[in-house]
C-alpha cells in the first residue's frame, strides 16, 4: 500500500485511497463505518474527502445551475492521451517525474486538456465521472470575477465607488470604504484570518455562518453569510497590498447581485452555462437564507470547467459571439504589474496571473482544483483533486511545472 507524507504527517497515496476501492457510501445502507455525514464533519477529512468533492449536493444544502434548453456544444477530439501521459518534467524540488505519475502524487480526481480548442487529453479517477459536478473551492472566483468585471465593463457597476455605496448594510465595517476594485483585486485591509489548517481561524467561523460546515451544540454565532461579513472590521489600509480572503469575494457577490437583481447562480446560468452549450447542470452551496457560496460554493463537471477556460483563452468569444468583452480578458491577462507576489504571480478580478512564457492566468481551489489557461500554448487545462492537504503549497511543487511542461509540449 503506497504512503506519502505531507507536512510530517503520512496518508495513502492517491491509488490507494481511490474512494471505490475502499467503499465509501456503498451499500445499501452503507455500513456505519462507511458512511460519510455533513454533521460528523468527516466529508472533509481524508481519504472520505475523495468521496466527498464529487458528491457535494448529497451533503448540504446547493442550488442548482441549470444548462439551459439547448444541445450542448461539441469539442472535437485530437487524443494525444499516450503522448502527455508519457510526458517527462522535472518539479520545483528537481526530482524527474512523468505526467501520469504525478496526477496519481497530486490525487487528480480528473483532467481535460483543450489545445485550439480540441480535447486531446480526458481522464478521471476514483469517484468523478464526467457527468459529475466536482466541488471547484476557489475556482468558483473567478467566475464570480469576470461576471463582476463584465459588469464594471457595461456600466452597471462602478468599480470606483465604495463597498458602502452599494450595501448601505456595510457601514462601519472593514468594507464600508474600500473600493469595488480593491475588492475584486483583494487588496483590502481586514482584521480577518484565513488559514485552512487552524481550526480557530476566521474562515471557519464564515464557513459555519455559510453551513459550509457544521455547527458545534450551543452555536450563537451569525447565522447567515450576510451576518456574518456585517461582523468584519478594518484592520490597515486598503488598496496597499494584495491580502487574499474569501470573504471579500462574497461581497463582491452580494453587490452584483444587489444591483442586478440577480443571484450569483441566476447570473452564472444566463451568462455562462446556458450560451455555452455546458453539457451538465452545475449547483452552488447556499446559507440557510439561500445565498450561493461565491467564493468557493461551485461545483461543476469538468468539460463545462474546460469551456470556461475556453471562453477565456479566446478573448470572451463562444461559436462567433461575445459572451465576455474582450478588454475584461485583456485585463485579466495583463495583471497587477504594481502588486506582483516574490513568485512572479500578481491577481487581478479574482484571477492569478503568472506571468510567465505562455501568457498563462490560473483559477486555483484548495485540494488541488486548477484552471490553466495558456494562451500562448493555446492550451486550457481544467483539473479537479482531492489532496489531503488543504493548502495550494502541497501540489504546486508539481502541479505548477507539470502545467508549464505540458504547454510547453503543446506549443511546440
Amino acid at each position: 500500500m503506497g504512503i506519502l507524507e505531507f507536512d510530517g504527517q503520512c496518508y495513502l497515496d492517491g491509488r490507494a485511497s481511490d474512494p471505490r476501492e475502499l467503499g465509501w457510501m456503498h451499500g445499501a445502507p452503507p455500513p456505519a463505518d462507511k458512511r460519510i455525514t455533513f454533521e460528523s464533519d468527516c466529508f472533509r477529512t481524508f481519504p472520505q474527502i475523495r468521496w466527498s468533492l464529487s458528491h457535494m449536493r448529497e451533503l448540504t444544502a446547493t442550488v442548482n445551475v441549470w444548462r439551459g434548453p439547448g444541445a450542448p456544444s461539441h469539442f472535437q477530439r485530437q487524443d494525444r492521451t499516450n503522448e502527455i501521459d508519457a510526458l517527462a518534467f522535472t518539479d520545483a524540488n528537481g526530482r524527474p517525474r512523468r505526467f501520469e505519475e504525478a496526477l496519481f502524487d497530486t490525487y487528480a480526481d480528473g483532467m481535460v486538456v483543450l489545445h485550439r480548442g480540441r480535447i486531446v487529453y480526458e481522464r478521471y479517477f476514483g469517484a468523478l465521472e464526467p457527468q459529475l459536478p466536482h466541488a471547484c473551492h476557489s475556482v468558483t472566483k473567478s467566475y464570480a470575477g469576470t461576471l463582476a468585471a463584465a459588469f464594471v465593463h457595461e456600466g452597471v457597476l462602478d468599480d470606483r465607488k465604495a463597498i458602502s455605496h452599494y450595501l448601505p448594510e456595510l457601514y462601519g465595517t472593514a468594507w464600508e470604504d474600500a473600493t469595488l476594485r480593491q475588492v475584486m483585486d483583494m487588496q483590502t485591509g481586514l482584521a480577518h484570518t484565513e488559514i485552512y489548517a487552524d481550526e480557530n481561524s476566521d474562515l471557519w467561523a464564515y464557513s459555519r455562518a455559510c453551513g459550509f460546515r457544521p455547527r458545534l451544540a450551543g452555536y450563537d454565532g451569525p447565522q447567515t453569510m450576510c451576518d456574518y461579513l456585517a461582523t468584519v472590521r478594518k484592520e490597515g489600509a486598503h488598496g496597499e497590498t494584495l491580502d487574499y480572503k474569501t470573504v471579500n469575494t462574497e461581497v463582491m457577490a452580494w453587490v452584483i447581485s444587489r444591483v442586478t437583481g440577480c443571484s450569483f447562480a441566476q447570473l452564472l446560468q444566463e451568462r455562462l452555462w446556458a450560451p455555452l452549450g455546458c453539457e451538465e447542470d452545475a449547483y452552488v452551496v447556499v446559507d440557510s437564507a439561500g445565498i450561493p457560496m461565491a467564493g468557493g460554493g461551485l461545483s461543476t463537471s469538468l468539460r463545462d470547467l474546460a469551456r470556461f477556460g475556453e471562453l477565456m483563452r479566446c478573448e470572451g468569444v463562444w461559436s462567433g459571439k461575445q459572451l465576455i468583452p474582450a478588454s475584461v480578458v485583456q485585463d485579466v491577462q495583463k495583471g497587477d504589474h504594481s502588486a506582483k507576489l516574490p513568485d512572479g504571480y500578481s491577481y487581478r478580478s479574482q484571477w492569478w496571473v503568472t506571468h510567465n512564457e505562455l501568457g498563462a492566468v490560473e483559477a486555483r481551489g484548495i485540494h488541488g482544483q486548477r484552471l490553466y489557461i495558456a494562451p500562448e500554448a493555446e492550451m486550457v487545462a481544467a483539473r479537479f483533486a482531492s489532496h489531503p492537504v488543504a493548502s495550494a503549497d502541497a501540489s504546486d511543487l508539481i502541479t505548477m511545472p507539470q502545467m508549464l511542461a505540458l504547454g510547453l509540449m503543446l506549443r511546440g
